[in-house]
């Protein structure tokens, strides 16, 4: 909304100072300051309100270390990371933009499944909450929308450089960006990491169907999607298990994939790192300034000891919005890597309950992996603190988000 205001003021008035809201840097650096004001001023205002409701936490003793005395913690908190997002990026970015629609429609709607299931352990006191059925549905609900956007909507392209060399050579000296890269195209190229030439098109596992394959190829990439929007939502889920560890992991990863979003959304620099152009791609970093601003403002109530929790409410949200962020820069699968917290999260659940229930048909007894899954509270187990658990886990984060940047020139 001020972007439009400032933009009109410019065009009519031409007064000074407003034509620098056509900058997306600054756009980005007004939404990570508001939203760290918001979820740290307003946020204590929502925890206080939560109290007030009795939203607090049910905490199973599960013989882990200052586990029981969260009882009665606020959750739902994710409430203040929806909002501190969601307030400047209505304020600040162009909402004509179709990735930063998408990008909104995907916090609601993770939102609300969210909202929904801490709804129903909180209220209704079941412990179970949504039904996990209800919960996968919602996710691939969510993945039809943003396979369907990133597949037929004409605002979603990218631009390839010219093959022709003599082409190129001309544009030396001049404008080359204009000249280097072709015309918008609909593609359903992605990039794989480590890999010199490294775009692959999904619409390729099609190429048995004949000549127009590529017609068809939505019925690849849609499911394809729906799988990496479940699988991170969860795997966010799965990790939001001790204090700070959710939140910060995530703060690391949306920092990342701003990086790629602003090289992949700029011309000069997706020219000179000779990554793929995404045309109107900047625009999202706006969008994940503000995510990131959001996720550092609740950590401020968050770290240990915790005043409140953000429950599913936050981590199927923020899970969901890193999916769909990923997706649109086209960087899907590093996913593995960038969100590798989450992936050993996830891993080490599979593995516990795969190799438990496979000894209990072999051995009749069950056996465990972990002392306790998911991967964190086998560390609490340990006998670690969770304070240096959750340090060491953010500290391999920003490990894992180096590897993921330098991707840009490592192949």
């Amino acid at each position: 909304m001020l972007y439009y205001l400032f933009e009109y003021l410019d065009q009519q008035f031409d007064l000074p100072g407003t034509g620098v809201f056509q900058y997306t840097t600054f756009r980005a650096a007004l939404a990570i300051l508001f939203s760290l004001l918001f979820s740290t001023i307003f946020g204590k205002k929502i925890i206080n309100y939560l109290q007030k409701q009795q939203v607090g936490e049910t905490v199973r003793d599960l013989g882990l270390a200052g586990q029981v005395e969260k009882a009665g913690t606020p959750t739902m908190g994710g409430i203040i990371i929806i909002l501190g997002t969601l307030v400047p990026v209505l304020l600040l970015s162009r909402l004509d933009n179709i990735y930063v629609i998408m990008l909104i429609v995907t916090t609601i709607w993770m939102g609300m499944i969210g909202f929904i299931d801490d709804y129903i352990k909180v209220f209704k006191k079941d412990k179970e909450g949504l039904s996990g059925k209800f919960k996968v549905l919602g996710q691939v609900g969510l993945g039809i929308f943003v396979g369907a956007v990133m597949y037929f909507h004409p605002g979603v392209t990218v631009k390839y450089e010219k093959v022709n060399t003599e082409n190129s050579i001309e544009a030396i000296g001049q404008d080359s960006s204009q000249e280097f890269y072709g015309e918008e195209s609909g593609s359903m190229k992605t990039t794989i990491p480590f890999v010199k030439d490294n775009e692959f098109d999904y619409a390729k596992l099609l190429i048995w169907l004949g000549d127009d394959y590529e017609d068809y190829a939505w019925l690849i990439f849609i499911p394809i999607v729906i799988f990496i929007v479940t699988a991170v939502s969860n795997g966010a889920n799965l990790t939001d298990g001790i204090d700070g560890l959710a939140a910060g992991s995530s703060a690391i990863i949306v920092f990342a994939l701003a990086i790629f979003a602003f090289v992949s959304g700029n011309i000069m620099l997706s020219d000179y790192l000779n990554v793929m152009f995404i045309p109107r791609l900047g625009e999202l970093v706006v969008f994940i300034a503000a995510f990131v601003g959001a996720l550092i403002g609740f950590l401020w109530y968050n770290t240990y000891p915790a005043q409140v929790f953000m429950g599913d409410t936050g981590s199927l949200t923020i899970g969901g919005i890193i999916a769909v962020i990923a997706i649109a820069v086209r960087k899907e699968l590093l996913i593995p890597v960038l969100c590798g917290i989450f992936f050993a999260e996830s891993l080490s659940v599979i593995f516990q309950v795969s190799w438990f229930k496979y000894t209990r048909r072999k051995y009749g007894e069950g056996r465990r992996i972990f002392k306790m899954s998911p991967l964190h509270h086998h560390y609490q187990k340990s006998g670690y603190h969770e304070s240096k658990i959750v340090t060491r886990f953010w500290i391999v984060g920003i490990f894992l988000a180096i590897i993921s940047i330098v991707t840009l020139k490592l192949r």
